[in-house]
């Protein structure tokens, strides 16, 4: 199975640094990369570059800078954990215009098809030092999802900061009720307020269930969990969904008769 992995920057970055969570993560990927095809979207580039030059990340321009100075850093970090397990990873950098253009979305795609075939991770990112669209209005979680839907993905599994989505806003509310399963988006839960928790996200619940919603009107689930359990991942992935939200209107069976097997051949380090 072809699985789509978003990691959010408050996942990957703690009081203005790397956090050990990106050790965990890797090892995770390495793991299901032996039977699954996996792809990464990840941010944290304007997080990455804020370490080395802290600007004033409220002009465009700036954020811009930090994004140019940041992506290579963190591949470099994902770069050398990969590296211990004999894993290559390859930097893809997108716009909305590349899935905006048939011709262009094709093209990506069959590029993603390459580095599967040949046990390459690719790891995806929007083009944040030319893509203004994105700074000012987007994020990566509606980015995976159109990762997800437009290179033939079977599941959206995204790592974040909350645990799983709530009835009710749960720092606000003390008796707020995690929902296990959502098989219908309410439009009022879209026309929220954006509440992103870190200071370089520019996403927050709304933009996760955005994502949900486009995946769902294509029948494809999307798996929401907290980047810090990534137990509830492998036993999701077992069929035992004890933790997190699952985007899904149909029934969704995970067990190991289904999994593709993968291609012998690949790329080495």
């Amino acid at each position: 199975m072809r699985i789509v992995f978003k990691v959010g920057t408050a996942t990957l970055y703690e009081n203005g640094r790397l956090s050990d969570r990106i050790d965990k993560i890797v090892e995770l990927l390495s793991e299901l990369n032996k039977n699954h095809e996996i792809i990464l979207v990840s941010s944290g580039a304007v997080g990455a570059g804020y370490t080395k030059c802290p600007l004033d990340k409220t002009k465009l321009e700036n954020k811009q800078a930090l994004a140019a100075i940041g992506q290579p850093l963190l591949m470099r970090e994902y770069k050398e954990r990969f590296h211990k397990y004999d894993i290559t990873v390859a930097q893809v950098l997108v716009t909305a215009a590349d899935f905006d253009s048939r011709k262009r979305s094709e093209n990506a795609k069959k590029m993603i098809n390459v580095l599967l075939e040949n046990n390459v991770i690719p790891i995806i990112n929007e083009n944040d030092s030319v893509s203004v669209e994105e700074i000012i209005f987007g994020d990566n979680d509606q980015l995976s999802a159109y990762v997800t839907y437009y290179f033939d993905a079977g599941l959206l599994i995204m790592l974040s900061d909350i645990d799983a989505f709530y009835d009710d806003n749960p720092k606000k509310n003390k008796n707020a009720k995690p929902i296990k399963k959502v098989t219908k988006i309410k439009d009022e839960w879209l026309n929220a307020e954006c509440d992103p928790n870190d200071k370089f996200a520019t996403g927050g619940i709304v933009t996760k269930l955005k994502a949900a919603k486009f995946l769902m009107d294509k029948n494809i689930p999307m798996y929401l969990t907290n980047g810090n359990d990534l137990n509830s991942v492998r036993e999701f992935l077992k069929g035992n969904h004890t933790k997190g939200t699952l985007f899904f209107n149909g029934e969704l069976k995970m067990d190991n008769g289904e999994l593709k097997e993968k291609n012998e051949s690949g790329c080495n380090q």
